[in-house]
């Protein structure tokens, strides 16, 4: 046991593998990398403070904590936690990057792959949301709490598991010729497991909607209706944007898998691709709050509060609302089964986003 993680320490180990996999080593700091840093950087802030507000939004209000609500919640989790883990990949790159020992290499890239896988599952929990609200209503019973939370935690313990199997010892330490050309200390079949893992996770997820689509679709399905598909619509738009984000950075690492060390010149322009991927986490809060009017108040409040005599709209700064506002249906009757079994996560007013 000591054998295997006696390299961990190692200030020279890092320096020897990127030797190995990369064509040169760029350790300067140009103008336009300290550009791009800074941009990074800038647009991952923006990322933490998007997210950060649907977090408070849902935290904040009793209205928001239906499974629907709790489940893009933690979707915003996993997306905050994405910012900040790729600002701190971005200040510990470039000439930093040397100068890691691995278990420090590890924990940087460790905590992007937690919070993709985290991202990944947060989407199939949101499909299993869906499906078994609608294509299986009765089911759908009182223990919903229980069988939510639970499925919350298992995607944050397997997002754990799958990222830190590198950290305790599925790795190419000492194994240079499987290494991988972007992640030169992963070893190349953790890479692909994991790809292929997200791939069949997405295709379960595509067919979960399509299996939704086909019940409210149904002539003999009771619960198809504007508020319903609006939801799905929703759903579907995070989904296709996650996938149309993630695909080139997925492409890349499969590719990665394929290729002889030295042999795809791409390979080297891979962070490209990755910070392409960082738009998904910039997009989703736009996503399900352009979508929805009152969860877009609510994450609008903290910013109008310098509002005089009113804070977000309609509503007076004694926290009476005003008359304009038209009353929406409580979650509660909506997830029972004598109604439609979806939460009021897209109406406005009456009207459907």
């Amino acid at each position: 046991m000591g054998s295997l993680y006696s390299e961990y320490l190692n200030p020279n180990k890092v320096q020897e593998h990127y030797n190995y996999t990369k064509e040169t080593l760029e350790t300067q700091e140009t103008t336009s990398r300290q550009v791009a840093s800074a941009f990074i950087v800038i647009l991952c802030c923006a990322i933490v403070v998007e997210n950060l507000l649907v977090l408070i939004a849902v935290a904040r209000n009793s209205k928001f904590h239906s499974a629907m609500y709790l489940f893009l919640g933690n979707l915003a989790a996993s997306d905050l936690l994405a910012g900040v883990a790729f600002v701190a990949n971005t200040l510990l790159s470039g000439s930093v990057t040397l100068r890691l020992t691995p278990v420090q290499w590890f924990a940087r890239e460790g905590s992007a792959f937690i919070t993709l896988s985290a991202s990944v599952f947060s989407l199939l929990a949101i499909a299993i949301e869906r499906h078994v609200a609608i294509a299986k209503v009765k089911l759908y019973g009182s223990d919903k709490s229980c069988r939510m939370l639970l499925l919350i935690g298992a995607s944050w313990l397997i997002s754990l598991v799958l990222g830190g199997l590198p950290i305790l010892g599925w790795n190419c330490l000492g194994h240079l010729e499987a290494c991988s050309t972007v992640l030169p200390l992963y070893a190349k079949h953790y890479v692909l497991c994991v790809v292929t893992i997200f791939s069949i996770i997405l295709l379960a997820i595509v067919a979960l909607y399509i299996r939704i689509y086909c019940v409210v679709r149904s002539s003999h399905a009771d619960v198809a209706g504007p508020q319903t598909l609006a939801l799905l619509k929703t759903v579907t738009i995070v989904l296709g944007v996650f996938i149309v984000c993630w695909l080139p950075a997925f492409s890349i690492l499969l590719l990665d898998y394929a290729c002889p060390v030295h042999s795809c010149p791409i390979l080297y322009k891979a962070h490209y691709f990755f910070a392409f991927a960082t738009l998904n986490s910039l997009l989703n809060p736009v996503i399900y709050t352009w979508r929805s009017r009152d969860l877009r108040r609510e994450v609008l409040r903290p910013l109008q509060c310098w509002r005089p005599g009113v804070g977000v709209q309609g509503r007076r700064r004694d926290g009476t609302p005003g008359h304009h506002l038209l009353p929406l249906r409580s979650s509660s009757s909506l997830e029972r089964g004598t109604h439609m079994p979806t939460s009021p996560t897209f109406l406005e007013g009456n009207t459907v986003v």
